[in-house]
C-alpha cells in the first residue's frame, strides 16, 4: 500500500515539476536543448519498460509518466527552436547516446539495458550542461530540485530493489543535483561579474 502512495507522490512531483517548466518554455524564458530532451525521452521510456519487466511495479509508474511528458518537451523544444546553438560537442553527445540504444537489443537483458540507458541519459545532460554553463538563467533550479526529490521517492516506491530498478533513478537524482550546483555557481559568478 505504501508503495502506491510513494508512486502517487512521485507522479505528483513529476507533474508539479513539469508544469512551470512547460509554461516557461511557452513564455520563452526557458530554452531547453532539443538534443538533451530527445535523448531523455527515449531512454526514460525504455528504462520504464525495463523496470516493468523486472517487476519494479508502482515505482516504475512515475518513470513512465515522465517519459511521456519528456517526449512532449522534446517536441516543444524542436517546434519552438528553443536552443538552436548546436555545437560539435552536442553532436558527439547525441550520436554517442543514440548509438548506445541498439546495444540493449543485442544484450536482451534488462540489467544491461538499464546500465546502458542510464549512461545514455547521463550523456544527454551534456548539451544542457554546456548551455547551462553559458546561460544559467535559462534553466530552472526548482525543476531540477523537484526531479532530484522525485527520483529519490521513486526508489522508495519500487516494489523490487535490484540494480535494474534502482540504478536509473539514483543516477538521475545525482545528475540533477550536480546540474543544480553548476547553475547556482554560474548564476553567482555571472551576477558578481555583472555587479562589478
Amino acid at each position: 500500500m505504501y508503495k502506491e502512495f510513494f508512486s502517487a507522490v512521485a507522479i505528483s512531483i513529476t507533474l508539479i515539476a513539469f508544469y512551470p517548466y512547460i509554461r516557461d518554455i511557452m513564455r520563452g524564458s526557458v530554452k531547453p536543448h532539443v538534443f538533451s530532451w530527445v535523448t531523455w525521452a527515449g531512454t526514460t521510456f525504455i528504462v520504464f519498460l525495463a523496470q516493468l519487466d523486472e517487476k519494479g511495479g508502482a515505482g516504475a509508474w512515475a518513470i513512465g509518466v515522465s517519459a511521456t511528458i519528456t517526449g512532449f518537451i522534446a517536441v516543444l523544444a524542436f517546434i519552438r527552436a528553443s536552443d538552436v546553438s548546436i555545437t560539435g560537442a552536442d553532436w558527439l553527445f547525441f550520436i554517442g547516446a543514440m548509438a548506445s540504444l541498439p546495444l540493449w537489443y543485442f544484450t536482451a537483458d534488462p540489467l544491461w539495458a538499464v546500465v546502458l540507458l542510464t549512461a545514455v541519459d547521463v550523456l544527454g545532460f551534456g548539451p544542457t550542461v554546456r548551455k547551462a554553463y553559458r546561460f544559467p538563467f535559462e534553466e530552472q533550479l526548482t525543476f531540477f530540485a523537484l526531479f532530484t526529490a522525485r527520483n529519490l521517492i521513486v526508489i522508495l516506491a519500487l516494489e523490487r530493489y535490484k540494480v535494474t530498478t534502482v540504478l536509473f533513478p539514483a543516477v538521475i537524482a545525482a545528475a540533477c543535483s550536480m546540474l543544480m550546483v553548476l547553475i547556482s555557481y554560474r548564476r553567482r559568478v555571472l551576477g558578481t561579474e555583472a555587479g562589478r
